[in-house]
């Protein structure tokens, strides 16, 4: 066993994961799982700079963390930076703040790797019953990353579509008008153009949906009266309930949304974006293998994710 620090920072979230990893048997304990929204990506897509209050979230957040990795004795830490950091042109001054909190240096990792990483944090917990090849959405801030394969990953695209992205780009009334929302899809709907160029969705046998804004989509077509992330973990969700739950948040305003007992507070102006994202992601990928003759009925939620994976490369250096 080796006792690893994985943490996730993306553009609305920095997430820690503690884990004994045993690495023969490829076996991931928690020990902590914790999360907290500091929205690093706050005008990044604009102005292509972190901003000084988000840096300083940030920071607050990683000073918390270092606390944790020492109280729990961790041995290893690997720390991943995506999406927003990747467009952040004064990206070194985050990065050197958090070498000095946490003695090592953060890794700005290539869409093509976060989605590597979220596949197999996913496919480590899929229970057998479900067909391969899987299709693995990943669905952050700042980026939506889908990749496709059996055991492991064969293919994967990462889009510039995400829940703060998107949000921050078009859907800045409350609720966001019609023409807001038909501009978001049209930016959706081309990257999945994109995407399917290089990702065959048609051969997709089970979906399965990563991250904060799915899971959000998840309680709600479960009608969970608190966020539970055992119920969510593994739910299988018919895609047309996934549809019906994205269109109900994206049309709620932003009180309604906060009045939901599962919401998280860091997710209640930017869920509608997230949800239009899911939503494209499901119709496509279900045209996708229908028309090739498959069938697609159901969609996989996992709270197994980047973080996993994170924490079985970190458990493999170490």
């Amino acid at each position: 066993m080796t006792r690893v620090a994985a943490i996730d920072c993306g553009t609305n979230s920095i997430r820690l994961l503690i884990a004994d990893v045993d690495v023969v048997a490829e076996t991931l304990t928690d020990v902590v799982r914790t999360m907290t929204v500091v929205r690093l990506g706050q005008g990044v897509d604009k102005t292509g700079e972190f901003a000084a209050e988000a840096l300083e979230r940030t920071f607050a957040a990683a000073d918390d963390y270092a606390r944790l990795c020492s109280e729990h004795g961790v041995t290893h830490i690997r720390f991943v930076a995506t999406s927003a950091t990747r467009d952040a042109r004064n990206r070194e001054v985050f990065l050197e703040g958090i070498r000095e909190r946490l003695g090592v240096t953060p890794e700005v990792i290539s869409g093509e790797e976060e989605a590597a990483l979220s596949f197999r944090g996913a496919v480590s917990v899929i229970d057998a019953g479900h067909a391969q090849p899987y299709l693995v959405v990943d669905l952050g801030g700042g980026s939506t990353e889908v990749v496709l394969g059996k055991e492991h990953p064969t293919v994967g695209w990462s889009m510039d579509v995400g829940c703060v992205r998107m949000t921050e780009r078009h859907l800045v009334s409350d609720p966001p008008t019609v023409a807001e929302i038909d501009a978001a899809r049209s930016d959706v709907q081309a990257a999945l153009d994109a995407a399917i160029v290089e990702v065959p969705l048609a051969q997709t046998r089970t979906l399965v949906g990563l991250a904060g804004s799915i899971t959000t989509v998840t309680a709600h077509a479960l009608g969970l009266t608190h966020y539970d992330r055992d119920a969510i973990n593994g739910a299988e969700v018919t895609i047309d309930a996934a549809l019906e739950s994205c269109e109900a948040l994206l049309a709620s305003t932003r009180d309604q949304r906060a009045a939901m007992p599962f919401m998280h507070p860091g997710r209640i102006d930017v869920i509608g974006a997230g949800a239009l994202v899911w939503s494209e992601v499901l119709r496509r990928v279900r045209r996708e293998v229908h028309a090739s003759g498959g069938a697609l009925d159901i969609a996989v939620t996992s709270e197994h994710d980047i973080l996993d994976g994170i924490a079985f490369s970190a458990a493999s250096r170490a």
